[in-house]
């Protein structure tokens, strides 16, 4: 299945996009995709909810809004230099465990959502990213059972202020948090939408020009190895973010280093998991 969100920003209704790319609202189902939805079993009863009432569900169109595809989490966690590529553009050492920060929560956006620029912000970064949603409560799994412990995939751009990531000390959480760091979507796509991830191409544009083009094959750590690890330092609860890491393409590591600003257009994409488009818009603060 593929799970989507639709709606104006923090009045989202609950959905789904069907194989054939439509969509409808899944209002009649009664719950959304969060916490509870996760933990409850949700997936197999939405299934079989689906199979009784999909073609009979009201449609959501096209031009509709949609929004990140899940709840707000409990937690959105991130994995820094899980590419060896990306690690060498940004003179970092490939770590020999994963890099660990966290994304606030209230970054979460819709994945065609415009980005304002932070006040002050000149240094904002892409960053094209596999995400994993956790669907159960994880403590302690074995890599080998850490698989069954996801819910589905969605695309993310972790969005990244560079001078309040890098220049300001402290840890990298303050320039990665800023309302609409993290535009998430279009849908969640559960695993058996998409079989195995650890092959799947991904690109990003800026202003239609490719800055990013990889593939997941080129991870240091993959999904079932993340989420053992991080399960060792916290419990993940269903419905949390985990994203994985971005490849090389990053402006930080251009030459020298471009970053965003107010007219641009990022674009991206991960095969099986759709695409996202972000117009990026002067700070809404006047003087910023």
């Amino acid at each position: 299945m593929k799970l989507i969100r639709f709606g104006p920003s923090g009045r989202e209704r609950s959905g789904l996009q069907l194989g054939d790319g439509t969509r409808i609202d899944a209002s009649g189902f009664g719950e959304s995709w969060g916490e509870r939805f996760f933990e409850t079993d949700g997936l197999r009863r939405l299934s079989a909810w689906a199979e009784t009432h999909a073609a009979k569900a009201p449609r959501v169109p096209a031009s509709e809004r949609l929004g990140p595809p899940i709840t707000r989490p409990s937690k959105i966690v991130c994995i820094g230099l899980n590419y060896a590529d990306h690690a060498r553009e940004t003179n970092a050492r490939i770590p020999d465990e994963p890099v660990i920060f966290f994304k606030s929560t209230t970054a979460l956006a819709g994945p065609d959502d415009d980005l304002p620029l932070p006040r002050g912000s000149l240094k904002t970064d892409w960053e094209v990213e596999l995400a994993a949603v956790i669907g159960r409560r994880t403590r302690y799994v074995a890599r080998e059972e850490a698989g069954a412990c996801v819910a589905g995939y969605a695309l993310h751009n972790d969005y990244s202020e560079r001078q309040d990531q890098l220049e300001r000390g402290g840890q990298w959480s303050k320039g990665k948090s800023q309302d609409g760091y993290a535009p998430l979507g279009p849908f969640l796509a559960t695993p058996d939408e998409l079989g195995d991830v650890r092959a799947l191409p991904m690109w990003l544009k800026v202003n239609g020009e490719t800055r990013q083009k990889s593939s997941t094959d080129q991870m240091i750590f993959d999904v079932p190895f993340l989420v053992s690890y991080l399960s060792r330092f916290m419990t993940l609860l269903p419905g949390d973010v985990i994203s994985t890491g971005t490849p090389a393409g990053v402006g930080l590591g251009m030459n020298p280093p471009s970053f965003l600003k107010a007219g641009d257009l990022v674009e991206l994409g991960i095969e099986g998991l759709g695409t996202q488009r972000q117009r990026i818009l002067a700070s809404d603060e006047a003087g910023a």
